[in-house]
């Protein structure tokens, strides 16, 4: 922890004064040396706050507005933002990835990734928004179709924002697992028709659930590399197979190409948002998606990097920071 200069807006930027930055998977990933960023930084990527001071040219907001905040950075100009794959920009950043985010009292933050709280939203609620963007994006890249049976794996913060999501669909089942029994029973009261414990006899429950066949759609939210081997037993023909937690870069799984080729198998990646903040800030304002459930734990900035530096308790949901 150390004290830095305050930033200053410049063109098309404001000052938000952070409120609440939840803790990421992410986060731990920088932590470790396990992801893209460069050092030094200030992490923190899913906030939101208070617009404090005013760059020139950020016509339309005013100091007191109440915001969320996309982190991407993207240049608008390069081979995929043309073809809108922003996630996928040839300069891409992002608040808190690849250059100073919100684990810190201040950030300084461009005009176009702002977007306003509204009225009756609570802030911590807000600091849900970029998560739930991921899962949206997830979710148009996954397809799920009437009557599809899905398994998710992974109960968690970012896993519950999935089981809702999928609780949306027309899906005609939507089962989660977990290693901890006290995930899962959020996650049942969040949308999950059937809930699984980790355990040895895993594959014998779950495949005999869909008499032999296999699940339509399988997700990962864990980003566990023994996870994401075992996902693709459960897969049925034609399924559906979605890389949603993030991975340590360097981490390898083995897959025979026979088995995607014989069972029709699309497996499908899904990278951070894609102009999907303000889909999430819809349903969490609509009251589709309940995310005062998953804020388990508030603390304050000194507390950050004793958390990062230790294992995640197994039964904590989502963390938030509150520097200010």
């Amino acid at each position: 922890m150390r004290e830095v200069e305050t930033p200053k807006p410049r063109v098309g930027e404001v000052l938000v004064q952070v409120a609440y930055c939840g803790i990421c998977g992410t986060d731990y990933h920088i932590y470790r040396g396990e992801f893209l960023s460069p050092y030094p930084l200030v992490p923190g990527h899913e906030f939101s706050g208070t617009v404090c001071a005013i760059g020139p040219d950020a016509e339309g907001w005013s100091v007191g507005d109440r915001v969320t905040v996309d982190p991407s950075l993207f240049c608008g100009h390069c081979y995929y933002c043309q073809r809108r794959h922003w996630n996928h920009c040839a300069h891409w950043g992002a608040l808190g990835n690849t250059v100073d985010g919100a684990f810190a009292e201040y950030v300084r933050v461009p005009v176009r990734n702002l977007h306003r709280v509204p009225d009756g939203m609570s802030l911590l609620d807000a600091a849900f928004t970029e998560p739930l963007a991921c899962v949206v994006w997830g979710l148009e890249r996954l397809r799920v179709f009437p009557g599809d049976r899905v398994l998710l794996f992974g109960a968690g913060a970012i896993g519950c924002l999935w089981t809702q999501g999928l609780a949306l669909t027309q899906a005609s089942l939507v089962a989660v697992v977990d290693i901890a029994e006290e995930k899962l029973r959020m996650a049942r009261t969040l949308g999950a028709m059937e809930t699984y414990q980790s355990g040895p006899d895993l594959e014998t429950r779950l495949l005999s659930r869909t008499d032999g066949h296999g699940f339509d759609v399988v997700v990962d939210a864990t980003g566990v590399p023994s996870v994401i081997q075992a996902m693709f037993r459960f897969a049925g023909k034609r399924a559906r197979i979605l890389q949603f937690g993030v991975a340590p870069a360097q981490a390898e799984i083995v897959l025979r190409p026979f088995d995607v080729y014989h069972n029709d198998w699309e497996i499908i990646g899904s990278m951070a948002v894609n102009y999907t903040m303000a889909q999430a800030l819809d349903l969490l304002a609509s009251g589709r998606i309940r995310v005062s459930p998953l804020a388990t734990r508030q603390e304050g900035l000194a507390a950050l990097p004793a958390i990062l530096g230790a294992p995640k308790p197994a039964g904590e949901m989502k963390t938030f920071i509150c520097p200010s």
